[in-house]
């Protein structure tokens, strides 16, 4: 990865931890040009009425972007947003998202790994298996965090 983009993506993370103040923040994706199902999930995310600046990137900074959150490879999707405080990986459904900034547990972050079928931007219910939201806690432990079928 280029000196030039692991500090632009570095200084981003730090630029998208606003301070709550009744709103709800903007939400940052990185995403590569290329990917149709990311877009449908930026639009899918924008549909809920978050306000979301999404970047593409190519893959090896994308990938630094994950290390740089300690984003385990098994819990990896296709894309990764940041929200407040949290990162948001692969096709996390809009209402998990809500809930996640309304509860506000510890936590780093949400994630549904993979590309389930079903999930928002791949097809959306009814197109495939059951799949389940993992919050990520603060030393990188998983539990179920929603479960969608």
């Amino acid at each position: 990865m280029k000196r030039r983009s692991f500090l632009f993506y570095s200084a981003a993370l730090g630029l998208t931890r606003p301070v709550f103040a009744g709103t709800t923040p903007a939400m940052q994706v990185f995403k590569t040009p290329t990917c149709g199902c990311c877009t449908a999930w930026v639009e899918h995310i924008r549909q809920a009425g978050f306000s979301v600046d999404a970047q593409d990137v190519d893959q090896d900074a994308l990938y630094a972007f994950n290390d740089r959150l300690q984003i385990a490879p098994e819990l990896v999707g296709c894309h990764t947003a940041v929200i407040g405080d949290y990162f948001i990986e692969g096709h996390v459904p809009a209402s998990d998202i809500v809930r996640l900034l309304a509860e506000r547990p510890v936590a780093r972050g949400l994630t549904v790994p993979g590309m389930p079928m079903s999930s928002p931007g791949m097809g959306g219910p009814g197109a495939g298996d059951a799949f389940e939201t993992l919050l990520v806690g603060p030393d990188g432990s998983t539990s179920v965090f929603a479960s969608h079928s």
